[in-house]
C-alpha cells in the first residue's frame, strides 16, 4: 500500500496546531537552545530556494527538542523595504495591503512543509508594535551620539530614487535592480558604526562557531590599516593637508599629491587659473562609475588645482592634483602619491607626465627609473631616503614612525575602510524616523512616550517618483515637542536593515507592549545558538546585527556583546544552470511539490541534494527517487507495527549472526546520523544513513523466514528508525509513530543512544594477501592473537597451495583486517 502523503501531511499539521506541539516555555529547567532562520521578504511568494534554509532549521530544532532542550524556534518577515513597495506599484495597492496578503500565503506555504514554528511569536517588521522599538533604538542610539545627520556626497539609484548605503552597492550598481548608482550630495541620517569599528573586528575571534569565510569578509570589510598621519604644509599658506599612509618608508619617493573629487579641499585649494580645468574634470568624473573609476587598470584622469604642498621629510615642493582614482571615503580623502611603488600612482604619473623616483630596490640588485615598466610594489631596501638608507623598508618603518613622532611631522595612526552606516530611505514603505524640525529648536527627538511615529495608510503614489511622504500634510505637520511650536517632521524612512538588526530580540517578547523585548528574558534566551541564512548577508546583516547588540550592551539592555553563536551558511539552489528567480523563469513552487510528492518528500530531497552548504542543481528526477524510498519506508515500518504491537523490547535475546548485525546497524546509524547532526550538518548523509538501515532491515527480513523473525528485535530498530527519521520526515514519522501505539506525539521522544554493547564484533573477517594479491579471506574470533589469525591463514588449502614450495620472508598484519604474506620468488 502507497504512502498516502495528502492524507496524513494534513491530519498531523492539523493535529500539531490545535494541541500548539511547538510553543515555545519562556523559561524551563531545561537546557536552552535557540535555532533561527533568516526571515523573508515579503514581496512575493516562496520557491524551493527558500525552503531549503527553513528545512534546515527545522531539522535542527526538532532534534535538538528530542535531545531535551528548552527551543525556541520562530518566524517573522522583514516585511519594510525596497522590494514591497516597489512590489505594491507594479501591481497598483497599497504597499501594506500587498504585504500583508503575501505574509498570509507565505505562512500557508510554510505550514504546508510542517515546519515547527512557534506561531504566537510570529512578527513582522512592519506593524506598529514592531517599528515602534526600531524607531525607540533610533533614539537610543541619538541618545548615545551615535544617530547623526549630515552631508555627504551619497550613491543615488534612479531607478529605485533612494540612496543606497555602500554595502548596497555592487559593482557599481543598486544591489536590488541593478540600475549604475549616481554620486548625489545630500543632508542624510547616519548611525556612527565606525565607533565600534575595533569591537566589531576583535570580537569576530571569539565566534569560533562562523565560517571562516564570513569573519574573513566581516574583516576585510571593517578593514583596519596601521600606517601613519603625515603634515603636509601647503605652501605659501599655515595650513597643513593630513595624509593617512600605512606606507610612510616610500616617504621620500612622494612626487605628487592627489584629492578625492568629493573633498571639500578640491575647491579651497584650486587657484583662480586653474579653476576651469578643475571644474571640467569635475564634471566628467561625476558622469563616472565611482566603483569603475577605481577599478584596478582603469584610464587614469584629473586635474592640477594650482597649489603645492611641502614634503615634510626633505622639504620638497610638490604639485597636488584632484585625480579620479581617490575615494573621499577612506583615511582624509587625500594621498601623497609614490609613483614608483604604487600601481595607481604610477600610471597616473605617466599619464600626466610627473616624476618618478625609487626609494626601495631589491635586496640583491639596482633598480633605474628607466627599467620600469610598471611600479615596484615588493621589499626591499631603502634607498634615496636620508638616514634611513640601506634600512630593509619593513624592519625601518616603526623607526620612521618615531622619527616623524619626534620631529612632530606626523604621528602612529589606524584607519579603516568601514564608513557610518547611512540609514535615510527616500521611499514610504519604511519604519518613519522619529525625528522633528523646528525653527526655533532645531533637531528635535520624538519623546519614547509618543512612539510610535505611524506611518500613514491612506497615501497615494503620484507619478513624480517621490515619496508620498514629502506631500501628505498630515503627516509632515506637528508641534515640537519642546516649544509646543510648528514643527514638520522628518519625510525619510529607516533602510530596512535597520528592521533585521534586532529582530531576534523581539522573538523572546513579541507581544511585549511596554518594551521592546525584557532583559532577563533575552539574557536568558540569546545569543542564538544556531543561526542559518545565506552567505550574501556576510556582510551587511550580520555586521548591522552585532553593532546594534553591542550598542544595547553598551546601554545595559543585555549582557552579551554578539547575537549569534553560531552560524550555517547554506548553498543555493539552481536550475537549468541559474539561481532560481522569477526572472529567470527557472521557479520551482513548493505548493505543486507537496501538493505531487508530499512535504516530507520534498524536505528530503531537499537535504539528499549535496551538502547543505554547497549550491545544487534542482533535478525532479531527484526527488522521484526520494518518494521511493518513502513508500519503501511506509511499507516496511507498517509491516513491522503490525506484528509487533503487544512485543516486549525488555525481552529481546540475539541468536544468530544476522540479528547481531543487524542490531550493529541500527546503533552505528545512531552514532552516525547523531553526529552528521550535531557536528557537521551533513544531513545528505544522514538520510544515506537512514537509506542503508533500511535496506539493511529488509535485508534481514527477506533472507529469514517470517516465523523466525526476532520481532523485538524488529520493533526496536523500527522505533529508533522512525525517531531518526522524524526530523527529516515529521509527517510520516508522526503516523508511523502513533501507528505502533504511543499516545505522545514523536517530536517529544527521546533522541535514541548508541549502546556501544551493539556495536562490538564477535567474528572478524580478515583478508589474506599473498605478495600484494588477494588469494583467500578467513573468519576469526574478534579476541583472537595475532598469532592464533596468522596460524588459521596458514590452515587455508589456497593459502598452502600458494606456499608449498616457497619460502615464507614476512607475514604482516596490517590493522587487524588484512594478512600481508611476502614470499621470497
Amino acid at each position: 500500500m502507497d504512502y498516502n502523503h495528502i492524507e496524513i501531511e494534513q491530519k498531523w499539521q492539523k493535529e500539531w496546531e490545535e494541541k500548539k506541539v511547538f510553543k515555545t516555555s519562556q523559561r524551563s529547567d531545561k537546557e536552552k537552545y535557540y535555532v533561527l532562520t533568516m526571515f523573508p521578504y515579503p514581496s512575493g511568494t516562496i520557491h524551493v530556494g527558500h525552503v531549503k534554509n527553513y528545512v534546515i532549521g527545522d531539522v535542527v530544532a526538532r532534534y535538538k527538542r528530542m535531545q531535551g532542550y528548552n527551543v525556541l524556534h520562530p518566524f517573522g518577515y522583514d516585511a519594510f523595504g525596497l522590494p514591497a513597495e516597489n512590489a505594491a506599484i507594479k501591481n497598483n495597492v497599497n504597499p501594506g495591503e500587498w504585504t500583508f496578503k503575501n505574509i498570509e500565503t507565505i505562512r500557508n506555504q510554510i505550514k504546508k512543509i510542517g515546519i515547527s514554528y512557534d506561531w504566537d511569536r510570529e512578527i513582522a517588521t512592519c506593524t506598529e508594535d514592531y517599528y515602534k522599538w526600531t524607531q525607540w533604538i533610533f533614539l537610543k542610539l541619538y541618545e548615545k551620539g551615535l544617530a547623526y545627520k549630515k552631508h555627504a556626497a551619497v550613491n543615488w539609484c534612479p531607478s529605485c530614487k533612494t540612496v543606497l548605503a555602500n554595502e548596497q552597492v555592487v559593482n557599481g550598481k543598486c544591489e536590488r535592480c541593478g540600475t549604475e548608482i549616481e554620486m548625489k550630495k545630500l543632508e542624510q541620517w547616519y548611525f556612527k558604526i565606525t565607533e565600534y569599528s575595533e569591537k566589531l573586528l576583535n570580537d569576530l575571534d571569539i565566534l569560533e562557531g562562523w565560517p571562516e569565510n564570513v569573519k574573513i569578509m566581516q574583516k576585510n570589510w571593517i578593514g583596519k590599516s596601521v600606517g601613519a598621519e603625515v603634515n603636509f604644509t601647503i605652501d605659501g599658506t599655515e595650513k597643513e593637508l593630513t595624509v593617512f599612509t600605512t606606507r610612510p618608508d616610500t616617504l621620500w619617493g612622494v612626487t605628487f599629491m592627489a584629492l578625492a573629487p568629493e573633498s571639500p579641499l578640491v575647491e579651497e585649494l584650486t587657484t583662480p587659473s586653474q579653476k576651469k580645468e578643475v571644474e571640467e574634470f569635475l564634471n566628467r568624473v561625476t558622469k563616472e562609475d565611482k566603483f569603475k573609476r577605481i577599478a584596478q587598470g582603469a584610464k587614469k584622469d584629473g586635474a592640477f588645482t594650482g597649489s603645492y604642498a611641502i614634503n615634510p621629510v626633505n622639504g620638497e615642493k610638490i604639485p597636488i592634483y584632484v585625480a579620479n582614482y581617490i575615494l573621499f571615503e577612506y583615511g582624509t580623502g587625500a594621498i601623497m602619491a609614490v609613483p614608483a611603488h604604487d600601481q595607481r600612482d604610477f600610471e597616473f604619473a605617466k599619464e600626466f607626465n610627473l616624476p618618478i623616483r625609487i626609494v626601495i630596490k631589491p635586496e640583491n640588485s639596482d633598480l633605474k627609473v628607466t627599467d620600469l615598466q610598471e611600479a615596484f610594489t615588493e621589499d626591499g631596501i631603502m634607498i634615496n631616503s636620508d638616514k634611513f638608507d640601506g634600512m630593509k623598508n619593513r624592519e625601518a618603518l616603526p623607526e620612521i614612525i618615531k622619527w616623524l613622532e619626534e620631529n612632530k611631522l606626523g604621528k602612529k595612526s589606524i584607519q579603516y575602510k568601514l564608513r557610518d552606516w547611512l540609514i535615510s530611505r527616500q521611499r514610504y514603505w519604511g519604519a518613519p524616523i522619529p525625528i522633528v524640525y523646528c525653527d526655533d529648536c532645531g533637531i528635535v527627538p520624538v519623546p519614547e512616550k509618543d512612539l510610535p511615529v505611524k506611518l500613514p495608510t491612506d497615501v497615494k503614489f503620484e507619478p513624480t517618483g517621490k515619496s508620498p511622504l514629502t506631500y501628505t500634510e498630515d503627516f509632515i505637520h506637528t508641534t515640537c515637542p519642546k516649544c509646543g511650536k510648528p514643527a514638520r517632521r522628518e519625510v525619510d524612512t529607516m533602510d530596512t536593515f535597520v528592521d533585521s538588526s534586532w529582530y531576534y530580540l523581539r522573538y523572546i517578547n513579541p507581544k511585549m507592549e511596554d518594551k521592546p523585548f525584557d532583559t532577563d528574558d533575552a539574557n536568558y534566551w540569546l545569543p542564538v545558538d544556531q543561526y542559518i541564512g545565506g552567505v550574501e548577508h556576510a556582510i551587511l546583516h550580520l555586521l548591522y546585527s552585532r553593532f546594534i547588540t553591542k550598542v544595547l550592551y553598551d546601554l545595559g539592555y543585555i549582557n552579551f556583546i554578539e547575537p549569534f553563536s553560531n552560524l550555517f551558511t547554506q548553498g543555493m539552489i539552481y536550475k537549468n544552470g541559474a539561481k532560481m528567480s522569477k526572472s529567470k523563469g527557472n521557479v520551482v513552487s513548493p505548493d505543486e511539490m507537496v501538493e505531487k510528492y508530499g512535504a516530507d518528500t520534498l524536505r528530503l530531497y531537499m537535504l539528499f541534494m549535496g551538502p547543505p552548504e554547497k549550491d545544487a542543481e534542482w533535478n525532479d528526477a531527484g526527488l522521484e527517487g526520494v518518494a521511493r524510498f518513502m513508500n519503501k519506508v511506509w511499507n516496511s515500518m507498517s509491516k513491522i507495527i503490525n506484528i509487533t504491537k503487544n512485543v516486549n523490547i525488555k525481552n529481546m535475546n540475539l541468536n544468530t549472526k544476522e540479528e547481531k548485525s543487524l542490531r550493529r546497524k541500527l546503533h552505528q546509524m545512531i552514532g552516525k546520523i547523531t553526529n552528521d547532526i550535531e557536528k557537521n550538518f551533513q544531513f545528505n548523509t544522514a538520510i544515506s544513513g537512514m537509506m542503508e538501515l533500511i535496506n539493511e532491515l529488509n535485508s534481514y527480513m527477506n533472507n529469514t523466514p517470517e516465523e523466525k523473525w526476532n520481532k523485538e528485535l524488529l520493533k526496536e530498530v523500527a522505533q529508533d528508525f522512525i525517531i531518526l527519521l522524524s526530523p527529516f520526515a515529521p509527517h510520516l514519522a508522526e503516523e508511523l509513530w502513533h501507528m505502533m501505539g504511543h499516545s505522545t506525539f514523536v517530536l517529544n521522544a527521546k533522541w535514541p543512544e548508541v549502546d556501544k554493547n551493539a556495536l562490538k564484533v564477535e567474528e572478524l573477517e580478515i583478508v589474506v594477501q599473498i605478495n600484494g594479491k588477494v588469494r583467500a579471506k578467513i573468519v576469526v574470533d574478534a579476541n583472537a592473537t595475532e598469532e592464533e589469525i596468522k596460524n588459521k591463514a596458514f590452515e587455508e588449502e589456497k593459502v598452502k597451495k600458494y606456499l608449498e614450495n616457497s619460502e615464507v620472508k614476512k607475514v604482516i598484519l596490517v590493522k587487524g583486517k588484512l594478512l600481508n604474506i611476502v614470499i621470497k620468488k
